[in-house]
């Protein structure tokens, strides 16, 4: 037993201090370890040493800033995570290591009116579909990252009101997985995975603050704080949908009048444009005839982006971020829709929020959920199991 204190304790407390840096990161050289942790340059060189040893991280010959660096990564065999992203129309499961690399992803069709019984069997066959194919050990699986479209209740895991899954209301996703696949199940919208996601591997790697905003069925954002991200006490950070434009304006699917959501989401935005462009229109059709210059769809995308800068606006003067990442189906539209946002925060916000504020396209497209479902359960799992599974009983003494 390690009495606390004492220097076999600190020396594990600094391997799992190193370990969480490079799981959070993906990889990084010995000297950003060193800044991300505050150890010194030695101990991380004997850290990484050791660690390498014993089988839990790779070093990878690398350069950083023009010189000679060595790349920190965990071992491609040391764990697996899985995500999955239940959507409005689709499931989709990607299965990954612990050094960031997926391994395999799929998707298929949802029926929105299929039951979450029914929702759950397919996504446990999936999983089983992806581990049997890729011929990963089950028993290395460490955790299962799940997102899903509606707000979901900080302490009992439920999923509250959504009218874009009708039926899974009030049900336990992560406990519900967790019986059928016998691992960790991490939970959360799909917004703060989407927020996840481009801030692992896509438009908002290197920032702190950024707000990723969706816009698909309804209109949400992932609020990232400090590098991580904030959910509220009770899990509903994040509702810009809800962001009042008009009092007098349409009535929203929350009971209010004149939402965000009622200007800018598919279900309110589409019927403006089936008279002239016919019914089976999705969001997709309208970004590709706008690209292509039709003028109709181009206004539409244009009024949509203001709308949406408008919700921006409100965000900038109360949280300041340094980045907004638009998601969703929008996104593809770059520029048409990108500059009314622009325009509308250069309008309505602060002028020195404005000014520090990026306003990008997501760099993951359709992913964005299912990769921040990686990266939740990537930073929800433990690293004392891990370096129990990796490293010798009794380890060197120094630190």
């Amino acid at each position: 037993m390690e009495t606390p204190g004492s220097q076999s304790s600190l020396h594990r407390a600094n391997l799992e201090r190193v370990v969480r840096a490079v799981r959070l990161a993906g990889s990084l050289t010995q000297a950003e370890i060193a800044r991300t942790t505050g150890l010194s340059a030695a101990t991380v060189s004997n850290i990484v040493r050791e660690l390498k040893e014993g089988g839990t991280v790779e070093v990878t010959p690398t350069s950083a800033g023009g010189r000679r660096a060595r790349s920190v990564s965990l071992s491609g065999d040391a764990g697996m995570v899985i995500g999955i992203d239940f959507g409005h129309t689709h499931l989709r499961v990607a299965l990954g290591n612990l050094a960031h690399k997926v391994l395999a992803e799929e998707a298929e069709p949802l029926d929105v009116d299929a039951s979450a019984a029914q929702g759950f069997d397919r996504a446990e066959r999936l999983v089983g579909k992806l581990i049997e194919a890729t011929g990963v050990d089950r028993a290395k699986v460490a955790g299962v990252g799940l997102g899903v479209p509606g707000p979901i209740d900080v302490e009992s895991g439920t999923l509250g009101s959504t009218a874009i899954l009708p039926g899974w209301a009030g049900t336990k996703p992560a406990e519900e997985l967790k019986e059928r696949l016998g691992v960790p199940v991490h939970v959360d919208n799909d917004a703060n995975l989407g927020a996840l996601g481009e801030l692992v591997w896509g438009s908002g790697r290197g920032v702190k603050d950024l707000a990723y905003i969706k816009v698909a069925s309804g209109v949400g954002a992932g609020l990232v704080i400090s590098g991580r991200i904030y959910r509220g006490p009770g899990g509903t950070a994040g509702e810009i949908g809800h962001i009042t434009l008009d009092e007098s304006g349409p009535v929203c699917r929350c009971g209010n009048r004149g939402c965000l959501e009622t200007f800018a989401a598919a279900r309110y935005v589409l019927p403006l444009l089936q008279s002239s462009h016919g019914t089976d229109l999705t969001m997709e059709r309208v970004v590709a005839l706008a690209r292509d210059g039709d003028p109709g769809c181009r206004r539409v995308i244009s009024d949509v982006g203001r709308h949406i800068g408008s919700g921006v606006a409100n965000l900038c003067n109360l949280l300041n971020p340094s980045r907004v990442v638009l998601g969703g189906a929008l996104a593809e539209a770059g520029e048409l829709v990108l500059a009314p946002i622009r325009e509308s925060v250069g309008r309505y916000a602060i002028p020195s929020a404005a000014r520090q504020l990026s306003v990008l396209p997501g760099a993951l497209g359709s992913r964005a959920e299912v990769l921040g479902a990686l990266a939740l359960a990537l930073s929800e799992m433990g690293d004392s199991t891990l370096l129990d599974e990796t490293l010798p009983a009794t380890t060197p003494a120094f630190t």
